[in-house]
């Protein structure tokens, strides 16, 4: 059997399995004595309104032939999804999951399977042609995640996400958010000096970040009667929010520099390559990078495998991919250009290829394939010989 699923917030989980052809026990055709299922499809389903914050998996099976056996709802804990996996081993053997959205609402279900012996595929997005063709519901979408399954479209393994690579993606998160809290904090503080005294502006003239915070912050409005004083109040609650997250941020770096050096620390010899960079490639890596079977996939997944633009008049022409990862993409991309700045082998390759009448655009396209290539080759280190296993 393959089991695809689907999970995803939804607004009509009031409807589900309630009155006939509801997803709670939808018998479309029961299967024969021996036979197993072809693939089930799960979407997971939010209530709205009575049943506000009832989470839910909508569950649908489909045998080998492309024929749906019956739906299930379950909640999102353990006994639902228990519950589910009896369910779906009662039609037959089980060979496969496919959950869409194993990294947010089916990420608890993709672990529990997993532990549990199971196959899971990352089911991905349903085709948009037939969204538009046969319309949009739980129970339709649940059907196509488990033909995406059935007809070997879906074949992406999911990350384990249950090391490192999962705990700096959750640092990042933070570090990001206080990066980003820390710069805006900056853009206001500088924006409310323009209509501070003369004095306080000439005082904070040519300062640092650091040194403007610092001083804004041992600012001493004793009074709050005049726009003035209310004007260094702001000011220095900015400065103190300021460095409140800029500390946080630095926190974060050393956590994440400290993991990605346990977790990869060949990612840091390349030159270029820094800790961010690093950072980034593991979490889209995971855990099991294992499961980027070649070069080309992991090429692909980033956005840096060439697109070809070929027509009748010319051929061999390739542009920039612009799909893929683009967090990955732009951290490769950064590499290159520093590479291609301060790193001496990569100058003189630029150089070249100006002179075979390469563009720019081009030679960074190269440049980002030859990235990628060496990054597979260290964070996916290659199987042993028999020689040396001997």
């Amino acid at each position: 059997m393959r089991a695809g699923v689907r999970s995803r917030k939804t607004r009509e989980c009031e409807h589900l399995g309630v009155g006939e052809g509801s997803a709670q026990s939808l018998s479309v055709r029961g299967p024969a004595e021996g036979d197993g299922i072809g693939a089930a499809g799960v979407r997971a389903v939010r209530g709205v309104g009575a049943v506000a914050g009832r989470d839910g998996f909508l569950a649908a099976v489909m045998d080998t032939i492309g024929g749906i056996l019956a739906t299930l709802t379950i909640p999102t804990d353990t006994g639902g999804f228990q519950q589910l996996a009896d369910w779906a081993a009662s039609f037959g053997r089980v060979l496969a999951f496919g959950i869409e959205g194993t990294g947010s609402y089916g990420a608890t279900l993709t672990s529990f399977l997993r532990r549990n012996g199971h196959k899971v595929v990352e089911a991905g997005r349903p085709d948009r042609r037939l969204r538009r063709m046969n319309g949009k519901s739980d129970t339709l979408d649940a059907e196509n995640a488990a033909r995406a399954v059935l007809a070997g479209f879906a074949t992406a393994t999911p990350k384990t996400a249950d090391g490192e690579a999962e705990m700096i993606r959750q640092l990042r998160i933070a570090h990001d958010q206080a990066v980003e809290q820390r710069a805006a904090a900056m853009v206001t503080m500088k924006a409310i000096l323009v209509h501070a005294p003369d004095t306080l502006r000439q005082e904070t003239a040519g300062k640092t970040q650091i040194s403007l915070a610092r001083h804004l912050s041992a600012l001493r409005p004793w009074r709050l009667e005049e726009p003035e004083d209310a004007l260094r109040h702001t000011l220095r609650t900015l400065a103190r929010r300021w460095q409140y997250v800029d500390a946080e941020a630095k926190e974060l770096t050393k956590m994440i520099g400290s993991l990605v050096q346990r977790a990869a620390p060949q990612l840091l010899e390349p030159f270029g390559i820094g800790v961010d960079t690093a950072a980034e490639i593991l979490v889209v890596a995971g855990d099991n990078p294992e499961r980027i079977k070649s070069e080309a996939a992991l090429a692909k997944l980033a956005g840096i495998a060439p697109v070809p633009t070929g027509s009748g008049m010319s051929s061999g022409r390739h542009r920039i991919n612009h799909g893929g990862h683009r967090q990955l993409n732009a951290a490769i991309y950064r590499t290159v250009i520093v590479r291609m700045r301060f790193h001496q082998p990569t100058i003189h390759y630029v150089a070249r290829r100006t002179a075979e009448g390469k563009t720019k655009r081009e030679i960074i396209r190269c440049l980002k394939r030859y990235v990628i290539r060496e990054v597979y080759h260290l964070i996916r280190p290659a199987p042993r010989t028999a020689s040396a296993a001997s």
